[in-house]
Parts: structure tokens; C-alpha cells; sequence
């Protein structure tokens, strides 16, 4: 029997799939060693400075953490050229794309993003009550002018995804300045950079440069990726101050907890970590690309620490397989791309283990 009271807009959303874990999949199997190469986390892991950080504040769990997350903000400020006041964190990105779906977001508003897409954009409609509105990507590449053309009266917010999860590709700098300076005033964007660490496209512009030119959006970042503290549930937009002014009033007290606040300030001045971060990226998105082309397959050019790629088969049967074999990817028939997989780059040595499985497999 249904309760009722539950608001319909909420009932039926569907809770968010992340990829399997670890533990999970040796409950399941009963392996002792498994590849985890399915949701997008670091390669070599957390700084050690931030690992220092949290030990030295163990102590201290006891008391409740800074509401203002003080010191994490002005150092978030002073790396991005803004103010403390444009700063607004939260429990991992997903809270700031919630936060901002009930600033902007009322029951018969529309929420538009291309699809697929990161799930959260259509949960950030949907628990207010609002419209998701997809636009399909084109040739697996967002396309704005179909994001333009579904704009309507009632458009309250769109989302981008620069890089695109799943499928890894950048929209170029031009196309996403060119949107931004055609979208009608009433609709407020939000640019999802999670990913822009691991660009080396040289023409890239960040969002967050685009709002220290002038430009109102929201810039989306996390320290989930580049930062390897995926576990602490960090993420920020910089923000026009109102929004982040607003947002203090609706959001989850002592959002940030205190042992994410110093892990988050520790990894952020951690600049060689994050450098080595990218650089093994780099050379293992390169591995990757090149082993499943010469696989004959083709994967999309990523510009993030993952590649998607179309495998010509169900996915879901695949990921089967692999995990039999110990291995973790990511099928993407949630993302209604049910023959295509995302990896998460590796190590070399993780990459090279997952290449030689699919070659028994495909």
C-alpha cells in the first residue's frame, strides 16, 4: 500500500546508478583482486598531504566542523581570481547541482541539458517538480544549436557538461561562448567542469575564466577527480555572490565535514600531486585509445580520465564477463548507450590487464 503524502514530482525518480564497487563485486564473486576501472577516480589516489592533513585531525571529530568552510573557500577564491562571496560548496558536486536546481528551479519550469548526460541534471528538475528536457547529442558530441532551438518561455536553467560524461568530448571554447552570448537572459546556465583538469586541448577556455570576463553562469568543480578524494564528497560552483548567499540559507548545515575541509585545502595546494595526476592521465588515456583501436574498435576522443567507446555488442553481457575476470567498467545502457562502455584510465598496468581481457571477449 502506497503512503500517501509522498509529493508525486519525487515518487518514482529512480535512485542514482553508480558504478559497482569493489567491495561489492567481492561479496558477489568472491575475488580476492579486483580492477576497479568503472567510476572515474584517480589513478595514484589522494595527495599525501591530504592524507597527513586528515590524521592530524582525527582528534577533533568530535566537534563539529566550520559551517563557512572559512579557510577552503578563500583558498578556492584566491586559486580561481574570484571572491570568497562567489565560492559555494557543498557534499560533492551533486549537492551544488540540487542546491541550484531549488534556487532557479518551480513545479512546470523547464530544466534543459543534451543527453546523455550526468544523471543529476534531471534529478535537479525533477525533485522540484520541474521539466527535464533533453536535447540529443549529435554524432555523440553535444550540439547547441539543438540546445538553443528547445529554449522556450519557460526555461529556467540549462546544464553543460564541459567535458561530457559519458562520452568524454569537449565542446569547443567557441561553441560553448557562442551559446552562452545567444541564451535569452531568463535562462541561467550551469557549466559542469568536473572533468576540466584533464583537458590539454590548447584552445580550452574554463568556465571559470568565462565568469571572471563577465559572464553569469555557475562553473561546476569537485575534488572528486583531479584531487583523488573522490570518499570525502567535496564539490563547489563559483557563483554570483547572491546565489551562494542564497544557497547558505537552504542548504544542509556543516555541509562540508571537518575532515573534508583540510583534506580539500591540502590536495588544493598540493600542485606536483595534481601535475602527476595528469600526466600519468595522459599517457594512460593514450594507452587506452590506442589499445582499443587497435582492437578495431573507436573510441570517442576524450579529453577527461576516462574513454567510451562502442564495443558492437550488449554492454551489459560485457560487464558480465569482465567481472567475472576481476575487472570493473562501466556499461552505459543507464546512460541509453546500452553498446557502449566507459573505462576509467588506469595504471599501466591496470589498462594493459583490461585491453587483454577484451581482446578475449570481443
Amino acid at each position: 500500500m502506497a503512503i500517501p503524502g509522498i509529493r508525486p514530482a519525487i515518487r518514482n525518480i529512480p535512485p542514482y546508478v553508480p558504478g559497482k564497487s569493489i567491495a561489492e563485486a567481492a561479496r558477489e564473486l568472491g575475488l580476492s583482486r579486483i580492477i576497479k576501472l568503472a567510476s572515474n577516480e584517480s589513478l595514484i589516489g589522494p595527495s599525501p598531504l591530504a592524507v597527513a592533513a586528515i590524521r592530524r585531525s582525527l582528534a577533533d571529530i568530535h566537534r563539529y566542523p566550520e559551517d563557512s568552510s572559512h579557510d577552503l573557500k578563500l583558498a578556492l577564491a584566491r586559486r580561481h581570481g574570484v571572491e570568497p562571496g562567489n565560492i559555494l560548496l557543498g557534499t560533492g558536486a551533486d549537492e551544488v547541482l540540487l542546491l541550484l536546481g531549488q534556487l532557479f528551479l518551480e513545479p512546470g519550469d523547464e530544466c534543459l541539458f543534451p543527453y546523455p548526460s550526468f544523471s543529476l541534471y534531471r534529478k535537479s528538475a525533477q525533485v522540484m517538480g520541474a521539466v527535464a528536457v533533453e536535447s540529443p547529442l549529435r554524432e555523440e558530441r553535444i550540439d547547441v544549436e539543438q540546445l538553443l532551438a528547445r529554449v522556450t518561455a519557460r526555461t529556467k536553467l540549462v546544464f553543460l557538461c564541459v567535458p561530457n560524461n559519458p562520452t568524454g568530448h569537449l565542446l569547443a571554447s567557441s561553441e560553448v561562448r557562442s551559446f552562452l552570448e545567444r541564451l535569452p537572459a531568463h535562462v541561467f546556465p550551469v557549466i559542469d567542469e568536473a572533468y576540466a583538469e584533464f583537458v590539454d586541448d590548447p584552445g580550452f577556455q574554463d568556465a571559470v575564466g568565462l565568469f571572471r570576463q563577465g559572464y553569469s553562469l555557475a562553473a561546476i568543480r569537485t575534488f572528486s577527480k583531479i584531487y583523488g578524494i573522490a570518499g570525502l564528497r567535496v564539490g563547489y560552483a563559483v557563483v554570483p555572490e547572491e546565489l551562494s548567499v542564497t544557497a547558505d540559507g537552504i542548504r544542509n548545515s556543516f555541509n562540508v565535514n571537518s575532515l573534508a575541509q583540510v583534506a580539500a585545502l591540502a590536495a588544493l595546494e598540493d600542485r606536483e600531486h595534481v601535475e602527476r595526476t595528469r600526466q600519468a592521465t595522459f599517457a594512460g588515456r593514450r594507452q587506452l585509445t590506442e589499445g582499443l583501436q587497435a582492437l578495431g574498435l573507436k573510441p570517442i576522443p576524450s579529453q577527461t580520465n576516462f574513454v567510451c567507446v562502442g564495443v558492437e555488442r550488449d554492454a551489459q553481457e560485457l560487464f558480465q564477463l569482465l567481472l567475472r575476470r576481476g575487472l570493473i567498467i562501466r556499461p552505459l545502457g543507464s546512460f541509453a548507450m546500452p553498446r557502449h562502455i566507459r573505462i576509467t584510465v588506469g595504471t599501466r598496468e591496470e589498462n594493459g590487464e583490461l585491453l587483454k581481457a577484451l581482446a578475449g571477449e570481443l
